[in-house]
């Protein structure tokens, strides 16, 4: 099937063409035929299906333009990347519209936001938290809402955002029609879907957990910190690896990690974390997708959702803590079609996460042997410290070797002894004692 065999306006198939797209991927084929003919959906989809456009498809076809100045759509995402990203893509597919999009975050003043969304918005992008400040203060009015989009919904959890969905489902007309995407189905997911859902359809793309095919997997068995710095620098005087994206395990593993090779790559390598500044985070992302940078150093922020093109090489530098997100990190490569590499170092400290990951996707990743001009280093990071035991100066004495331990003498041993008044008297006295 190709995109025009799907019932697509001409100025989508337009766009579509500029883009240089021909085939649906498996989930916006699913996607859009029960979209289009009004139902709730919940998609379970892995990044790298596809699914921006499969929400994004349905969504400009079924748009009817209006003077109104108020929103007819809203997509909600986890981060203000993922808003940055998604504005730019409804704006590729309706560069043949008339389509005012408008994008909203935390992190910023809220005054800049604001005056675009009073001068007219079609389709609102936004976290949950910035909606709830402007649905609460009145800047965003809801009584146009056709469609309400929740895309990363699992990590919209994972990141506390659910007292803001409540909110959220609660100011938004009673009816609409809801596209609800995560890359994993939980509890909460299907708890929301029963009470603010109106019987949806579940669409899977592919089985949680299932590596793409397009991405050839290795590990190396390393022992350190020190040691997984010098295999990555011999890695990456690979000229294969042309667009890397290498993850940390911590925002301060990231940093150390990006201060020790940084001065090896001068403005050849970037780094973006939660807690960079906004207009850092955005430069650097700006940097590793122009090809201005070639090393891009990051945390599981930009494991979710961001569509980065033409990502070569994903290095697991650490393996992430939760088995879930080594899917999210691969699939930032290996997309479109195009096949990608990902490359993780495991410690022995990590065992127990790689046969997490092994055990969620049914797959083994292969190993590979450590090249002989890799230096292996001893040193090591105080977390990478074997544990001492400390013998307990303050040992217990048990009582039966005596010590500081001894009976009670007669006279102090508590007993419910009950007291006789006259047997008392009879041996004060010597005989009986009457009252008088």
């Amino acid at each position: 099937m190709t995109f025009y065999e799907l019932n697509l306006s001409k100025s989508l198939l337009k766009a579509i063409e500029a883009l240089g797209l021909e085939t649906p991927t498996h989930i916006q084929k699913e996607v859009f035929s029960v979209a289009m003919s009004g139902r709730d959906i919940c998609a379970i989809a892995q990044t790298g299906t596809g699914k921006t456009f499969a929400y994004l498809l349905p969504s400009l076809r079924m748009f009817n333009f209006s003077k109104e100045p108020h929103p007819q759509v809203i997509i909600l995402v986890p981060t203000r990347e993922l808003v940055v990203q998604v504005v730019e893509q409804v704006r590729k597919l309706t560069q043949f519209m008339t389509v005012r999009t408008v994008g909203i975050y935390g992190g910023t003043t809220t005054k800049t936001q604001a005056e675009r969304i009073m001068n007219g918005v079609d389709v609102l992008v936004a976290t949950p938290g910035r909606l709830v400040d402007f649905l609460l203060n009145g800047t965003v009015k809801v009584k146009n809402i056709k469609k309400l989009i929740i895309d990363e919904f699992d990590e919209m959890l994972n990141l506390g955002f659910r007292t803001q969905l409540l909110v959220i489902f609660d100011k938004l007309p009673k009816k609409r029609q809801n596209l609800l995407f995560s890359a994993t189905l939980m509890r909460e997911t299907e708890e929301i879907m029963e009470t603010f859902f109106n019987f949806p359809i579940m669409i899977e793309a592919v089985p949680a957990g299932t590596p793409l095919e397009s991405i050839q997997q290795i590990r190396y068995e390393v022992p350190n910190f020190y040691t997984k710095v010098n295999l990555l620098k011999h890695l990456l005087e690979n000229e294969n690896l042309k667009k890397v994206l290498i993850f940390a395990s911590t925002k301060k593993k990231a940093e150390f990690l990006f201060d020790t090779i940084s001065e090896h790559y001068e403005d050849d390598i970037q780094l973006i974390h939660a807690n960079k500044q906004q207009n850092k985070r955005f430069e650097a992302l700006e940097a590793f997708e122009s090809g201005a940078a070639r090393i891009l150093v990051a945390t599981d922020l930009l494991a979710r959702g961001l569509d980065i093109e033409e990502v070569t090489h994903v290095i697991n530098f650490d393996l992430p803590e939760v088995a879930e997100n080594y899917i999210h990190r691969i699939g930032r490569t290996g997309r479109y079609d195009k096949n990608g590499v990902a490359i993780s170092f495991s410690t022995p400290l990590e065992i127990e996460i790689l046969e997490k990951i092994e055990s969620l996707m049914s797959y083994q990743v292969p190993l590979d042997e450590i090249p002989l001009e890799v230096e292996f280093v001893a040193k090591l990071l105080p977390e990478e410290m074997p544990k001492s035991t400390m013998p307990n100066k303050y040992q217990k004495i048990s009582i039966s070797d005596g010590g500081a331990y001894h009976d009670k003498k007669d006279k102090n041993k508590k007993t419910n002894k009950r007291y006789n008044h006259e047997a008392e008297m009879k041996k004060k006295y010597g005989k009986q004692y009457k009252k008088k």
